[in-house]
């Protein structure tokens, strides 16, 4: 293997709003481009070109425990009113067994736009799992 093991996905960090914070689960890294078609009628070819367009982004959706009189994630979520918001850039890094970056994501203008915990079941045998979806305006890799 060139340059060693690949990387494993089960270790890593989010800070947002300058708290850090553990999540289960991270979702939605991902932005594709929208493709422009054009054609003149002069063109020799029979087909059309493509060309970039606006990027989209996909919704950031956050997995975590719920905890004890932490009301954070909900604290957040109340600040969404009509055309407001408190928007936030998030970090979210993968990290070495040292704890290190190895890669670093950073989330533009990230707001709240679902909140959602698992259905609370009297039988179950599991943890109560609260999820934030975040809406955003841009992804990039900074290391």
């Amino acid at each position: 293997m060139a340059g060693g093991y690949p990387l494993s996905k089960y270790h890593f960090i989010v800070q947002w709003g300058g708290a850090e914070t553990g999540f289960s689960e991270v979702s939605g890294l991902s932005l594709e481009f929208a493709v422009i078609e054009h054609r003149s009628g002069n063109m020799p070819e029979h087909s059309s070109i493509k060309m970039p367009g606006l990027r989209k982004y996909t919704n950031i959706v956050l997995k975590r425990a719920l905890q004890k009189n932490d009301k954070e994630f909900f604290e957040w979520v109340n600040t969404v009113q009509m055309n407001t918001v408190q928007r936030r850039d998030i970090t979210i890094s993968l990290l070495d067994e040292t704890h290190q970056p190895l890669i670093t994501w950073r989330v533009k203008n990230a707001w709240p736009c679902k909140y959602e915990i698992t259905p609370l079941h009297a039988s179950a045998n599991e943890v109560l799992i609260e999820t934030l979806e975040l809406a955003h305006e841009g992804l990039s890799i900074v290391s």
